[in-house]
């Protein structure tokens, strides 16, 4: 983080300092909203939860080694209290990036990829110059500016997910922080049910490129009608990605090995080269893509780009990340979340990476699909019994009795289990596998199977 003092803070937050003893102490790591996550010289940022108020582990994070805390009260140590602590870390981000001279906000949208997609990003990007992205999946208002104080003034990129739960929300994001580009990867059924509809959710992540300014570049998937059409809703030079003839930056001969990482030739104006990619499932051949676009059209070679795509390596748990036991059980986590399109890119893998051996689906429920909930888990059962998988574990309750019964519909020699939570489900799953199988976990993060994969891709304690 760039360092600020307490009293230089309490100024920009429109904030006033309690219990502090110097003022000109200097805040110089990153912040952070969970005080297990704090660091010495940090800032620890008191947010109200629906379950928790971080408030009351004030005392704990200056005890870990925060300088202070961003509070909305006194908390008995070092504090800057302002009336919105929200809006106060917003106001810090982005005085830390007006200290930073000369850098480019990469800004990146979609349904799904988002973060696969800033980690290609992220590994690709250094060829031009210093690059810093944002954490994990932190990608709303929470997160994003979170993600912001690890910067330093040596960035000269920052690659920032922006998710949105509503229309405005990127809009909001970006007042925090202009995007010079933006990426949009897809418009699919994440958060469909508060959005309300595919039409509201493309309305929402548009307003990413409708914040681009004229001299900026905006970087369109081809293949996905809706953010096609996003085009005239921006200033910025368009540039897109995609699989067809008509895409600026795209993939020819797309192939898969047996462990279904992908390879592909990737083509532009001003030449191709080979990829061959250490993610797995093909669905990340987009989302590789998307990422060349982003560097090529800032001015990266391709040839180079290539090379660095095929030396990119998984950097976030929870997505496609595959363990293979003493025993030969192959476990793929991508637990992290679920919808319908990414249930189908992941079952899509699952079917190329099982190739002459038995496949396992262990299926969480999606969340947040609203009244499309029924249908969209309906059409995954529908999806799980025409994979070739050999068995099913549905977990969870009312929308995975109805994941179950579709598969058993479509496909009565399937093997369809019920569990009720995670740790259900690991019970089965152990006493099920054998060697060689290849078992896919995945479901809404609020499922909890991230544990249940885990716990799985660990060596069988029987064995």
């Amino acid at each position: 983080m760039i360092p600020l003092t307490l009293e230089e803070i309490a100024a920009l937050t429109g904030g006033r300092l309690t219990d502090v003893a110097d003022p000109s102490a200097v805040v110089s790591a990153p912040a952070a909203s969970d005080s297990r996550e704090v660091v010495p010289g940090g800032l620890f940022v008191a947010l109200v939860g629906e379950h928790v108020d971080g408030h009351d582990f004030a005392e704990c994070a200056v005890k870990a080694g925060a300088v202070a805390v961003l509070a909305a009260r006194p908390v008995g140590v070092p504090a800057v209290v302002v009336d919105d602590v929200l809006e106060a870390l917003a106001a810090l981000a982005r005085e830390i990036l007006a200290r930073i001279p000369d850098h480019t906000v990469i800004g990146l949208t979609g349904s799904a990829g988002k973060t696969s997609t800033k980690d290609l990003i992220a590994q690709v990007l250094p060829e031009l110059g210093p690059t810093t992205s944002t954490l994990r999946s932190f990608n709303g208002e929470i997160g994003m500016p979170l993600a912001i104080t690890h910067a330093d003034t040596t960035a000269r990129y920052l690659v920032l997910e922006m998710g949105a739960r509503g229309i405005g929300h990127i809009t909001h994001l970006t007042t925090i922080a202009r995007p010079t580009v933006g990426l949009v990867l897809n418009v699919g059924t994440a958060h469909v049910g508060e959005f309300g509809g595919r039409e509201a959710i493309a309305q929402a992540k548009g307003e990413l490129v409708e914040a681009l300014p004229a001299e900026g570049l905006a970087v369109l998937n081809a293949d996905d009608p809706m953010v096609a059409a996003m085009a005239p809703r921006t200033r910025a030079r368009v540039l897109t990605f995609g699989t067809g003839d008509d895409a600026d930056v795209r993939a020819e001969d797309i192939r898969l090995d047996p462990f279904g990482r992908p390879s592909f030739t990737l083509v532009t104006a001003d030449g191709s080269a080979p990829v061959t990619l250490n993610l797995h499932g093909e669905h990340h051949v987009s989302n590789a893509l998307g990422a060349a676009a982003v560097v090529i059209g800032l001015g990266a070679d391709v040839g180079k780009t290539a090379a660095a795509l095929s030396g990119a390596v998984l950097l976030t748990s929870g997505r496609m990340q595959v363990t293979e036991r003493p025993d030969g059980v192959v476990v793929v986590n991508d637990a992290f979340n679920a919808n319908p399109d990414s249930m189908r890119a992941a079952l899509r893998a699952l079917t190329a990476m099982a190739e002459g051996h038995r496949a396992v689906a262990v299926l969480g429920e999606m969340r947040e699909l609203g009244e499309d909930s029924r249908d969209g888990h309906a059409e995954v059962g529908q999806m799980a019994a025409e994979s070739g998988a050999a068995v099913l574990v549905a977990v969870g309750h009312e929308e995975a009795d109805v994941l179950a019964e579709a598969a058993r519909t479509a496909n009565p020699a399937l093997e369809v289990l019920r569990a009720a939570d995670r740790g259900e489900a690991l019970t089965l799953t152990r006493g099920l596998v054998r060697p060689g199988d290849v078992v896919l976990v995945k479901g809404s993060h609020s499922v909890g199977l991230e544990e249940t994969a885990e716990r799985l891709a660990e060596p069988d304690p029987v064995a």
